[in-house]
């Protein structure tokens, strides 16, 4: 990893492609429930990042792949890091919804 590494933002559009190529995987979505309403990815799953306890309720397998949206990028890399001290084994963060160019659902 090179320092440049450290700056490189999350490709939400590359990381719902990926998702959509990984069988069984769930795609996280940790806004506010009002935030999900206003709009979110088509099949993602809305846990809060407050509320990340309760994820065995879409992920039970802790082998599931995981990822992991919000608005902007800083609550999924908030929430890839507490997943992974969760025990979460295949957690990627793939930035924030405003950056996506797909459909949202609403």
């Amino acid at each position: 990893m090179g320092i440049f590494d450290l700056f490189r933002q999350p490709n939400i559009n590359q990381g719902v492609v990926d998702y959509h190529n990984t069988p069984d995987a769930v795609l996280l979505d940790v806004r506010m429930p009002q935030e999900y309403r206003e709009g979110h990815i088509p099949g993602s799953k809305n846990v809060p990042l407050q509320q990340l306890d309760k994820i065995s309720t879409v992920a039970n397998d802790k082998e599931t792949a995981l990822f992991v949206y919000c608005y902007s990028g800083g609550r999924s890399r908030q929430a890839a890091s507490r997943l992974q001290h969760m025990g979460y084994t295949n957690v990627q963060n793939i930035g924030g919804i405003a950056a996506y160019s797909g459909k949202v659902e609403r």
